[in-house]
């Protein structure tokens, strides 16, 4: 294996974090672009694609095996024209090749390994790839041999299988799932619910087998299921699995925040990478839960996760960064990088930075044992280590040392306090630090939430200085359009489909949680653009890019939820809260549209698309409006608003008559909010199509109207 130091390739002018780790491996890499397309047309050869991620384990495993190989890349830079694409960066590249390694695979993942045509349609391709044959697996030297001389002797075949895949691609349902004669209705959401009543975890929570991912829109959809239908088992289904992951490995204990999921069943040893996307959807969901049992416990952890964003994932200029890798260098020798390193303890570590009885209280509580306490190691990495996760409780602690629970909670928490400063001198795992528009947009939304239920004004703060943000760096004011990623002073592609749904979700929940009317109106703009470059008016939803790139083969209509919602169910949510907000009926067209474009999946898989079942709920409930009258500083509002607030109600919008431009706005709209003057107490009117109740300015009342307990 050679030095990465000895060789420089075309990556080395990239901004991409993942790109940049590739630019010294002696495999002569292009960027995803015209000139390895082209070059590749001019030789003949093949396309070998890898995708991947700044913080992808096994990506770094395969660079570090293949990758800065110089026999494996002799073969590459001889035989094939090699592209390096960033998936954070390239979603829409990804996802077309994806779908094709799923379509002949069964399954994905990444690294991501496809061989394409000159003309880039894939006839081959998987995931990872040892060098050399492995445990079954075939090694990627033999592949790259194989699939060399398939080119030079039977290339008819790999162009023909090409154009015939790729042509089964663009035909696919599942690509671009358009079914205009269905209309889903309630009976959707209860096949739903039933569905994920079948596989659900009754000991563990969670959903199947290992490994167990959290999945932030089922377990939303589960809450609202419940707070529509008052389904009880809906409801226990969300809070044991959000108390389970709690308890787990899953959650980093000492600094805050998830890891990115499980390995095993129980939730104890996960896989260390933390997401961006994931702290946002998480948080929100940990906030509802508060909302609905009034659990602190629940609102402990949305803080501790918010709270670690705001430490560790925050740029300077207010914007939140990617993710955080799952490896990092071994604190005992920096030279040597290993998953979870960072995170990982040993019993005489713990010892020697603590007291024998706070260590002792300790090891009770988190689990920790002499010889480790991972039972799950498939890959032999944390022998005699320890992951932390709550073994027993706060209740079993102050029952063995005869204390008091709020002296088991103190103690802990100085414990913690003190093995994070620990914990802060190791090396830190590698920080992706390009900020993404759409997972930036989630993390607005769960800020502007977080001020509501929280009341913490610095979250506010946070939500609106990454707005300015976005506003200021990945919005281009001549063209009215949103690009996709910043990092290191540029930001140069266009946004995609999930950047404006992401970001107008945020911009409306930031809205209704400090009332700036321009976060609105910034909110309306992005719409407007988003139904200009992505709508389809003949079969409704969004198509998740423009069409303008040639380069890509298939442009795809996407629904399911992965590790972030869908685009098109987030879209739908926006349109319908847009239509009350504002009275539009053209958006809750778009909105019925949409729901009838994917109306068939709805009605077949209906578990597969929590997120639009979420929007579906809402569409059916007739969302009322919370309309406060009163000027935005006075205690009286602040106490209806705090009202407004107090429990989980899903279907509900607030608008603020505030006096000024806020309500000029809104009335321009909506006419009827004219006539709410905010002289006086502030009052409280709840409204269902322009028609509202009498206005109330006791918050108990307002409480009692909302139809809560």
């Amino acid at each position: 294996m050679t030095s990465s130091s000895e060789h420089t390739n075309r990556l080395a002018g990239e901004k991409s974090p993942y790109l940049l780790q590739h630019a010294h491996n002696p495999v002569d890499w292009f960027p995803w672009g015209e000139e390895a397309f082209e070059k590749a047309k001019r030789e003949d050869r093949p396309i070998f694609l890898s995708i991947g991620y700044s913080t992808c384990h096994w990506c770094h495993v395969m660079e570090r095996e293949s990758f800065e190989d110089r026999s494996v890349a002799d073969i590459l830079n001889r035989h094939f024209v090699s592209i390096k694409v960033d998936r954070e960066e390239r979603p829409d590249v990804d996802s077309v090749y994806m779908a094709y390694v799923q379509a002949v695979t069964g399954s994905g993942g990444w690294p991501m390994s496809v061989w394409l045509t000159p003309r880039l349609k894939p006839f081959f391709g998987g995931t990872y790839f040892p060098p050399e044959d492995r445990g079954g697996r075939a090694g990627l030297k033999r592949i790259l041999g194989r699939i060399a001389e398939a080119w030079k002797n039977e290339r008819d075949r790999l162009m023909d299988s090409a154009d015939s895949v790729v042509e089964q691609l663009r035909n696919s349902a599942p690509l671009m799932g358009a079914d205009t004669t269905a209309d889903p209705d309630e009976s959707a959401l209860d096949e739903a619910f039933q569905q994920l009543l079948r596989s659900f975890d009754s000991v563990h929570g969670g959903f199947g087998a290992a490994p167990k991912f959290p999945t932030p829109p089922i377990l939303n959809f589960l809450l609202r299921y419940h707070a529509r239908t008052g389904e009880d088992k809906a409801r226990e289904m969300a809070l044991l699995t959000l108390h389970r992951m709690a308890d787990g490995g899953i959650r980093d204990h000492i600094g805050g925040g998830f890891h990115r999921y499980s390995v095993d069943r129980q939730w104890h040893v996960p896989h260390f990478e933390k997401m961006l996307y994931d702290q946002a959807q998480l948080a929100c969901l940990y906030l509802d839960a508060c909302r609905i049992t009034g659990d602190g416990d629940l609102a402990g952890v949305a803080r501790g996760t918010l709270d670690y964003v705001l430490r560790d994932l925050r740029g300077d200029q207010g914007q939140f960064y990617s993710a955080e890798d799952a490896d990092s260098p071994c604190p005992d020798d920096p030279n040597q990088r290993k998953e979870g390193a960072f995170y990982l303890w040993d019993q005489p570590e713990i010892e020697s930075h603590l007291t024998p009885e706070d260590a002792a209280l300790f090891r009770f509580v988190y689990g920790v044992e002499q010889e480790g306490n991972v039972r799950d190691d498939p890959h032999g990495e944390f022998g005699g280590k320890n992951i932390l996760y709550h073994a027993r409780t706060l209740k079993d602690a102050a029952g063995e040392w005869n204390i008091s629970h709020q002296e088991a909670e103190e103690t802990l928490d100085r414990i913690r306090r003190r093995l994070f400063e620990v914990r802060s001198r190791r090396p830190r795992p590698h920080l992706d630090d390009k900020a993404v528009t759409s997972w930036n947009g989630l993390m607005i939304s769960a800020f502007s939430r977080a001020s509501q239920v929280l009341d913490e004004a610095n979250y506010l703060k946070a939500a609106n200085d990454a707005a300015d943000f976005l506003r200021k760096n990945l919005f281009d004011v001549e063209r009215g359009v949103v690009l996709r990623h910043y990092r290191d002073g540029a930001a140069e592609i266009d946004g995609y489909l999930d950047d404006y749904a992401f970001l107008i979700q945020g911009l409306l929940d930031l809205y209704e949680s400090g009332f700036d009317i321009g976060r609105l109106e910034w909110a309306l703009e992005l719409q407007k653009t988003q139904d200009r470059l992505f709508e389809d008016s003949e079969g409704g939803g969004y198509f998740s890019t423009s069409g303008e790139d040639g380069s890509i083969l298939l442009r795809e209509k996407s629904y399911f939820d992965g590790a972030e919602p869908s685009g098109n169910a987030v879209s739908a949510h926006n349109l319908l809260r847009l239509k009350h907000m504002l009275g539009r009926e053209e958006f809750g067209n778009k909105a019925e549209n949409l729901f009838r474009a994917f109306g068939g999946i709805i009605d077949s898989t209906p578990h597969a698309l929590p997120r639009m079942l979420l929007a579906l709920q809402f569409y059916l409930g007739g969302p009322k409006q919370v309309v406060i009258a009163g000027d935005p500083e006075s205690d009286d509002t602040r106490a209806l608003l705090k009202a407004a607030r107090r429990h989980f109600v899903p279907d509900k919008i607030v608008l603020l008559a505030d006096g000024g431009r806020g309500q000029d706005v809104l009335s321009g709209y909506q006419p009827y909010i004219a006539g709410m003057a905010p002289e006086g107490p502030a009052r409280a009117y709840i409204c269902e199509n322009q028609t509202c109740r009498a206005a109330v300015e006791d918050p108990d009342e307002l409480i009692l109207f909302q139809g809560e307990d």
